[in-house]
């Protein structure tokens, strides 16, 4: 017994980045585009749970979860201001990503591994809440090198979702904001620097 895991193991906690990391990861998926509830990771145990239903229309348009053992903490939002000018910091959550892919996978809860192709500098509420881009590995359709190469259309749609994702009709403003978006090499800068933000604050 003493070989084989017995506890299913976090899948922010225990489940490995990749050696490939960090341009080809593991990532963890909490959404897809046909969920009609948004789900996210209990952080405490480890299992899926519903934040909430999807009151309105709008749906993820790709693969939704975060990379293991990233943090975005001081290093990852350093950077981040930097880039936008701003004085902001970390959400203290896993780094987001979103993975493009022509196949349809039915349900969340499963580990891709996935190519990095860029992100989007999100801020929310002055905190850094990057969303990395990334393709399933070996698709291919979605066999792009940098999001530069997708169609300005695909890209567009994520920005969409992401600036209107929290919006209600008649309800109290968000303050979300895209300040950019990058190419595959600094994604995998910001990836870097929350791996590093992980070692530092769980290590």
């Amino acid at each position: 017994m003493s070989d084989k895991l017995i506890f299913k193991p976090h899948p922010w906690h225990g489940v490995p980045v990749g050696k490939g990391a960090p341009g080809i990861l593991t990532a963890f998926i909490e959404m897809v585009p046909t969920d009609t509830c948004k789900y996210e990771i209990d952080k405490h145990t480890g299992y899926l749970k519903i934040d909430r239903p999807q009151k309105f229309s709008n749906i993820i348009p790709a693969l939704y979860g975060f990379i293991p053992q990233t943090y975005c903490g001081t290093k990852t939002a350093e950077f981040s201001g930097k880039k936008s000018g701003r004085k902001l910091i970390g959400d203290g959550d896993p780094l987001d990503i979103c993975v493009f892919t022509e196949r349809e996978i039915p349900h969340g809860d499963i580990l891709v591994e996935v190519k990095v192709i860029g992100g989007m500098r999100m801020i929310d509420g002055g905190e850094a809440d990057d969303k990395i881009v990334a393709v399933l590995a070996q698709d291919e359709v979605y066999d792009f090198k940098d999001i530069n190469d997708a169609p300005e259309r695909l890209v567009n749609r994520l920005k969409h979702y992401f600036l209107t994702y929290k919006q209600i009709p008649g309800g109290d403003y968000t303050e979300c904001e895209i300040t950019h978006v990058y190419g595959a090499e600094e994604a995998k800068k910001v990836v870097q620097l929350s791996l590093d933000d992980y070692q530092d604050n769980f290590s």
